[in-house]
């Protein structure tokens, strides 16, 4: 693997970047590269303001997030615990992420590196001469015109564009008659106003003539849409034909076991890399020991809850099989589970959405049934821009491996006929992982190195990185059996959900800094709590690795 020469280097950090996305990955990316030198950095969103999934446009009250204070943030900047942490045992809401993304851009990145709001990426090619052509469009005056960049970080993330199945989109409502409003969870927020009118509040719990909200989809989106219109007293029904497994406790988890690397262990990664994992997945005693254990989590997390043996929410995939696992934190009453408990949320379930009825107000179930409705809303996930901005010419990396962030690391490469030794792209927020904060912000630091040239732990030839790649790729059939299906092409790293502490090790190992940097003794490590300070210095570590290899 080739490194830029002494006369790129020197005019490496004037060079252009461009940044796609500014969601989590994006922001962190942008600091650390403004942090180690890069004063040409280009930040390009369809938003009107930073934090993509998170951002102002998109949250709204009621929001909650999986995760716990102090898992979604970065090194640089508290995050400020969330009002009603007692009561939700710490779950940071949507608006406050939003606040905090925002909070971060104006201290850090405004007015140091340029961003492009309100602007959409239409097409990625890689030009032999030029370098990275990007295609953009606004997104409100439909100008299109085409930036050039020396180098590009693709942050797009895996909750881009909607994916609306055709029998439930909108032109199937329209050639069905259906006189109701039909809408995408992402839609949600931008048309509050407009459900609440169709919509009104409900007199009593068994007041019908209000109107109908059904909700499709038994993910997090879902449950959280249902739970904000059942909080504003509008009748909602849910429709869905597997739910999200979850955890939930009558109190909250200790930060030893919700914030340390014990769930991590729990979970085999493809490297046993401690005496403890090989234990616990490669011993009788310590197998058993570990499907014991989540096994007793799932069960409790249903009780905690009470929810009846027969109950659709017990139709989930394993917990420890599958990686759709949503953190409840503290039970309270209003959660969607107490409202399904409550009958303040119906369910139609377990079923499927099939068509619009020919009455043109009704959804037809797959059991029979025929749900009347003012208002669908299709919470049925998302599926990634890549195939619309990158056309079939261009020399693509496809990401497989957890410690792939985007290079030739590790990478099913569509490779041209000299393979490319350029380190100029780069895919960032591809690791499927509970701790987006902790990862994002390390393989932040990756990505930097990388484009610098600075030594690392690389595959040495394209063959090795298939090879290499190949063996993940069935680690992760294996490993996810029923979940390779179901992540779009965004999410092309392993699915580091629980292990996500073992893939950011293997990144710091890729760039020769110490691991497992949370500290503790032979009998303490695995309950110490993993904390962002941790790796607060990770820009300087690198910069002295750097010039120790200058100097050799």
């Amino acid at each position: 693997m080739s490194t830029p020469s002494s006369t790129t280097m020197s005019n490496i950090y004037s060079e252009p970047i461009g940044i796609l996305g500014a969601g989590v990955a994006g922001i962190i990316n942008t600091y650390v590269f403004l942090q180690d030198g890069f004063t040409n950095v280009t930040v390009i969103t369809r938003d009107r303001s930073v934090g993509g999934i998170w951002s102002r446009d998109r949250v709204y009250p009621g929001l909650r997030i999986n995760n716990v204070h102090g898992e979604y943030r970065f090194s640089p900047l508290d995050m400020p615990p969330p009002d009603d942490s007692v009561e939700t045992g710490g779950h940071i809401t949507g608006m406050g992420m939003c606040d905090y993304i925002e909070t971060f851009y104006e201290k850090f990145l405004q007015g140091k590196a340029k961003f492009i709001f309100e602007t959409e990426v239409l097409n990625v090619r890689r030009d032999e001469t030029k370098g990275w052509e990007v295609k953009v469009e606004g997104v409100c005056s439909k100008e299109p015109r085409v930036l050039t960049f020396s180098r590009i970080i693709l942050a797009t993330g895996g909750c881009s564009n909607p994916n609306i199945p055709a029998n439930l989109s909108t032109e199937a409502a329209q050639n069905a008659q259906f006189k109701g409003l039909v809408i995408h969870s992402s839609q949600f927020r931008s048309r509050l106003d407009d459900i609440f009118e169709l919509v009104k509040q409900k007199m009593s719990d068994d007041d019908k003539t209000k109107g109908t909200v059904v909700v499709v989809g038994g993910g997090k989106s879902a449950m959280d849409i249902c739970a904000k219109l059942a909080n504003e007293g509008r009748r909602v029904v849910n429709v869905f034909e597997t739910a999200d497994v979850f955890l939930a406790a009558k109190s909250a988890l200790p930060d030893f076991i919700r914030k340390g690397r014990l769930l991590s262990l729990l979970s085999p990664h493809i490297v046993l890399r401690t005496r403890l994992e090989r234990f616990f997945h490669t011993t009788t005693l310590g197998s058993w020991i570990t499907k014991t254990f989540w096994k007793f989590l799932e069960a409790s997390s249903f009780d905690a809850f009470s929810l009846p043996k027969d109950s659709p929410l017990r139709n989930t995939p394993s917990i420890f099989w599958g990686i759709r696992t949503n953190d409840e934190g503290r039970v309270n009453s209003k959660n969607y589970y107490c409202l399904v408990n409550g009958g303040q949320i119906e369910l139609a379930a377990p079923a499927r959405a099939l068509r619009y009825s020919d009455d043109g107000k009704s959804l037809r179930l797959s059991n029979g049934q025929e749900v009347a409705a003012d208002v669908v809303i299709l919470a049925t996930g998302w599926k990634s821009s890549w195939t619309q901005i990158f056309d079939g010419t261009l020399p693509l990396l496809i990401w497989i491996s957890s410690s792939t962030i985007g290079t030739t690391r590790r990478s099913r490469t569509l490779l041209p006929p000299t393979p490319r030794t350029r380190r100029d792209f780069a895919i960032a927020g591809a690791i499927f992982t509970s701790n987006n904060g902790y990862t994002s912000e390390v393989a932040a630091h990756w990505i930097s190195s990388y484009f610098q040239g600075d030594p690392m732990r690389l595959p040495s030839s394209p063959e090795e990185a298939v090879a290499e790649v190949e063996l993940r790729s069935a680690w992760m059939r294996k490993r996810y059996p029923d979940m390779c299906s179901w992540v779009n092409e965004s999410y092309s790293c392993t699915l580091d959900f629980w292990t996500w502490p073992q893939a950011a090790d293997e990144l710091l190992e890729d760039m020769f800094l110490p691991s497992m940097r949370s500290g503790g003794n032979l009998f303490t490590w695995p309950f110490q709590v993993i904390d962002l300070k941790e790796i607060a210095t990770l820009g300087e570590e690198r910069r002295v690795l750097r010039e120790k290899a200058t100097a050799s």
